[in-house]
């Protein structure tokens, strides 16, 4: 198992007393194994991924990275945020170097590492433009290319495409998933959407909230790639909603 959490619960002091974000996740994931987290808002899909990270510590429980307590953040895993975080001042070229001359590659391997997940990520072309010049995906992008230069083993995705509209969005999902199998890594994947999970997912956990705590951890066995109208889609998204509904019920 290439990741394991194991009982994390999370927990925040406020007036009077304390507030549980998270209570008792555990699951573990194997290695190229792509998941999707999904939930309805304030069920701490986003904190979960902020302590698998090492951004923020849990109250309780252990991240275990190949069996071994994890805390710290490591070039093991990687956090893309729905936000692109790029450094405004660099182009798209020192953006994706970025990580790199911090892990002190030379030169001439950064520059073909560069040019490679430029080149996977469809960023030909936009290696000479600043972040103010680009369009909210082209940003995305960007940070995906940076992200997936410093060869994490796992990337950690916070609703990535949130704000695109939905042919974008299903754009971005097939480049995705295309990056995913070319690179072979895992990945761990929050979404809202319930199309968007069961297109991209090999596994899809369902949280709940306050709270959060998993409700459901269903595999979807179907060859990619996946036509959401077909009836096996159907049939996976209706079983998703209804699941769903007892929730927000």
């Amino acid at each position: 198992m290439l990741l394991q959490i194991e009982n994390i619960t999370k927990s925040w002091p406020v007036s009077g007393g304390e507030i549980t974000t998270l209570k008792d996740i555990s699951f573990g994931v194997e290695r190229n194994q792509f998941v999707c987290i999904l939930g309805p808002s304030g069920c701490g899909k986003t904190t979960l991924l902020m302590i698998i990270s090492g951004l923020i510590p849990q109250t309780a429980g252990t991240v275990l990275y190949e069996g071994k307590k994890m805390s710290k953040t490591c070039s093991c895993r990687a956090l893309v945020f729905q936000e692109p975080a790029l450094y405004p001042w660099k182009t798209v070229a020192q953006n994706v170097e970025f990580g790199l001359i911090l892990k002190k590659i030379p030169k001439n391997e950064r520059l073909q590492i560069v040019k490679e997940k430029i080149e996977l990520t469809n960023l030909k072309g936009y290696e000479d433009y600043f972040p103010y010049q680009l369009s909210v995906g082209m940003k995305q992008r960007t940070q995906i290319a940076r992200t997936l230069a410093i060869n994490p083993d796992i990337i950690l995705m916070d609703e990535p495409f949130a704000a695109m509209d939905e042919m974008l969005k299903t754009k971005f999902d097939n480049d995705l998933l295309q990056i995913w199998e070319h690179e072979k890594k895992t990945i761990l994947f929050v979404t809202h959407s319930i199309e968007e999970a069961i297109l991209l997912a090999d596994r899809v956990i369902v949280m709940k909230s306050n709270p959060g705590e998993i409700y459901l951890d269903q595999s979807i066995d179907l060859p990619r790639p996946r036509n959401i109208f077909s009836t096996e889609m159907t049939e996976i998204r209706k079983y998703f909603r209804h699941e769903l509904s007892k929730i927000y019920s």
